[in-house]
């Protein structure tokens, strides 16, 4: 792992020297249905916390795109991510920053056995398994990186492929790693978790909304990051459109009541303190 990311660190410098503007253009596409719909949308936010349903078609349309994003098949994935707010921000997280920033940001990603040694198998992803799609896409997930770097090169060589394949995944990679070490240490935190997670507005373009992630761990059940009118949530936008034509059903988000019990029960903490 160490050495692929260096080698694809090293490939984005080239970047510079085969730019265009159809090029950068076909990544932003990518960055949108790969990145955005595949990681954010599909992974986190739908098949992590079924925080709202899809036709079959479309939850396995969109979690594909997510495997083009390499950071994993969903199993693996939505594994890791529960584990991590089910232990958050403690020895057996698997990206907190009680580690070290650094070990949140990255190097917990270059020990790919860490979490098989502290849980054994996981056992948190058993609706995903019993799925034969998702157990294909385990079994041959690297197989799928390799055709669409080759459609990229086929339709518009060099500059197609850095800029559509290494440039998107490198920026993708970094929009998660922010998330899990960024927003575990700077920002402000409107809700007592019981944790580290921070609301970090500062990033919120770049990470889509995700960024609203003393938000998330509040209300993990929920589609909507951004709570606040102005608390900008790309993923969010999305998912509503897809409520308005009819695609996205039982779109969970927090009730009033739910917050207001859960503001009461933090003045009361306050209080004891």
């Amino acid at each position: 792992m160490a050495g692929l990311l260096i080698i694809m660190h090293l490939i984005c410098i080239t970047a510079p020297f085969h730019f265009n503007w159809n090029a950068f253009w076909v990544a932003a596409a990518l960055h949108i249905i790969i990145d955005i719909c595949g990681i954010n949308i599909s992974y986190h936010r739908n098949l992590s916390h079924r925080s709202f349903k899809l036709p079959k078609w479309l939850e396995y349309f969109l979690a594909y795109c997510g495997t083009l994003a390499f950071q994993g098949d969903p199993i693996d994935w939505v594994s890791t991510h529960r584990c991590h707010h089910q232990f958050v921000d403690t020895e057996n997280d698997p990206h907190s920053p009680i580690q070290g920033f650094w070990f949140s940001y990255l190097t917990w990603l270059l020990d790919s056995n860490a979490l098989t040694r502290r849980y054994g198998r996981p056992n948190n992803v058993g609706d995903l398994e019993k799925q034969s799609f998702y157990r294909f896409l385990r079994k041959t997930y690297f197989l799928h990186q390799l055709p669409l770097a080759i459609l990229l090169y086929a339709v518009g060589g060099t500059p197609f492929l850095i800029w559509g394949t290494f440039v998107r995944t490198i920026v993708s990679l970094h929009v998660t790693f922010m998330v899990n070490s960024i927003c575990h240490t700077f920002g402000n935190q409107p809700w007592n978790t019981g944790d580290l997670s921070r609301n970090t507005w500062w990033i919120c373009l770049l990470t889509h909304g995700e960024s609203w992630h003393n938000n998330h761990h509040a209300f993990e059940y929920s589609a909507r990051h951004g709570l606040e009118w102005w608390q900008i949530d790309i993923c969010w936008y999305i998912i509503r459109f897809l409520q308005v034509i009819g695609l996205a059903t039982e779109v969970k988000v927090p009730s009033q009541s739910h917050k207001q019990r859960l503001q009461a029960l933090d003045q009361t903490k306050r209080k004891e303190l």
